[in-house]
C-alpha cells in the first residue's frame, strides 16, 4: 500500500524540500501552502490545499476537505512557520501576536484535527528549532519566536505522553538553512535539501517517541 505524507509549508525551503524526498521514496503527498500553490513541481502523487495557520475557520475548512477524502496518513510533518521577529531585540505587539498565532495556535488546532487521520504507528514531526531549548538559551534576541517554539516542544512532549501506543512523534531542529525567513539566512550551512536529507535519515531510524533532535549535527538537544 502506497504511503501517504502531509507537510504543511510544503510551497517553498524546507516543506517544499520535504515534499521533494518524499514523493522521490514513493510516497503520494499532501502539502499545504497559503495560497494553495506550489510553483514548478509537478507530480501525479502532489496534493495541494491552501491552509493559512493564522485563521481558525480556514483550518476547519481544510480538514474538512481531507475527511471528506477518508485519507489515512503515515506521516505528518507540521514545518509551517513564521519568523517576523528573528534577530530583533524587542517585543513588539504584531509581531508576538502573528507568531503565536501561527506556530502555536493554530499549529494546535492544525495538529488536533488532524490527528485522528494518522495511521496507528505512524508518525508526527514538528519542525521546531535549537532556539525553542530552554536549557541552551543564552541569546536575547528573537522573543516571539523562542517562545512560540519553546511552546511547539511542549506540545510535543504532551502528544507524546497521549500517544505513546500509536504514533511516534519527534520535534526536530532542521539546522541552520537557506530559507527566506529572516535576509542573514542566505548565509546559512545548509540548503533547504541538505536539511530535509538529514531529517529523512532521522526518519529511517528507530527513534524513541519523544525525542528532540537536531539533524543538523545528528544528535539530541536538551529540552
Amino acid at each position: 500500500m502506497q504511503k501517504k505524507a502531509l507537510v504543511t509549508g510544503a510551497s517553498k525551503g524546507i516543506g517544499r524540500a520535504l515534499c521533494e524526498l518524499l514523493l522521490a521514496n514513493g510516497f503520494e503527498v499532501h502539502g499545504t501552502s497559503r495560497d494553495g500553490r506550489m510553483k514548478g513541481l509537478t507530480n501525479s502523487q502532489m496534493f495541494m490545499y491552501a491552509l493559512d495557520l493564522s485563521k481558525v475557520d480556514i483550518i476547519e475548512a481544510f480538514h474538512k476537505q481531507l475527511q471528506t477524502k477518508g485519507l489515512p496518513f503515515d506521516l505528518v510533518i507540521n514545518n509551517a512557520g513564521i519568523g517576523p521577529d528573528l534577530n530583533t531585540f524587542e517585543p513588539k505587539a504584531d509581531t508576538l501576536r502573528s507568531t503565536l498565532a501561527v506556530n502555536v495556535e493554530g499549529t494546535i488546532l492544525h495538529t488536533e484535527l488532524v490527528l485522528p487521520m494518522i495511521r496507528k504507528g505512524g508518525m508526527l514531526l514538528n519542525i521546531s528549532s535549537k532556539m525553542g531549548s530552554i536549557a541552551s538559551c543564552v541569546g536575547t534576541d528573537s522573543i516571539a519566536y523562542r517562545i512560540s517554539k519553546s511552546a511547539l516542544n511542549m506540545y510535543g512532549k504532551i502528544l507524546t505522553n497521549r500517544h505513546k501506543e500509536d504514533i511516534r512523534i519527534a520535534t526536530i531542529h532542521p539546522g541552520w538553512v537557506r530559507t527566506e525567513i529572516t535576509a542573514d539566512n542566505i548565509h546559512a550551512r545548509l540548503s533547504p535539501e541538505e536539511s530535509a536529507s538529514r531529517i529523512w535519515s532521522f526518519m529511517q531510524q528507530d527513534f524513541q517517541s519523544g525525542t528532540y533532535w537536531d539533524a543538523e549535527r545528528g544528535e539530541g538537544l536538551p529540552w
